[in-house]
């Protein structure tokens, strides 16, 4: 139970390795399978998370693996959320930057495109703000979230 069957070391390098990969995968896929899970997305996860298991812990099922394999994958997320936090350049390399989606009422095709965002999706974020129509949206943004900001037009009274 507690006896490793590989080097804690191999245990450390294989979840450094794979927890970076998994980073860059994800950060390909886009914004929004972060930001707004739909269901073959949490599937998705999930079945990457099984995938890479056995990368991860090389069949060593021990406690000591899984702890020594919790504890890597714990202190490595802290320290990308800390070097992300001290480097701006770095947060704009692993998290992205917003893009502008609709500016003035007129729908950035090119961003949606890129972020893979269908126009019923950005209706719907659109209608949860309060705006039936695009024409009623000054500006909407993907933020690095996932998350949709609509800035709504002013009405002149």
């Amino acid at each position: 139970m507690w006896t490793l069957a590989e080097p804690w070391w191999h245990l450390i390098a294989r979840a450094a390795i794979v927890y970076v990969f998994l980073l860059i995968l994800l950060r390909l896929t886009g914004k929004r399978q972060v930001g707004q899970l739909a269901p073959f997305d949490l599937v998705m996860l999930l079945v990457i998370s099984n995938t890479v298991q056995n990368a991860m812990n090389a069949g060593d099922n021990s406690v000591a693996a899984g702890l020594i394999l919790a504890t890597v994958v714990v202190a490595i997320n802290y320290a990308v959320a800390y070097a992300t936090y001290r480097s701006k350049r770095l947060e704009a390399l692993i998290e992205g930057e917003p893009q502008v989606l609709i500016h003035d009422g007129r729908v950035n095709e090119l961003a949606l495109r890129r972020q893979r965002l269908t126009r019923h999706e950005l209706m719907a974020s659109l209608r949860e703000a309060g705006c039936a129509a695009i024409d009623e949206v000054e500006a909407a943004i993907l933020e690095n979230n996932g998350h949709i900001s609509v800035v709504p037009r002013t009405r002149a009274s």
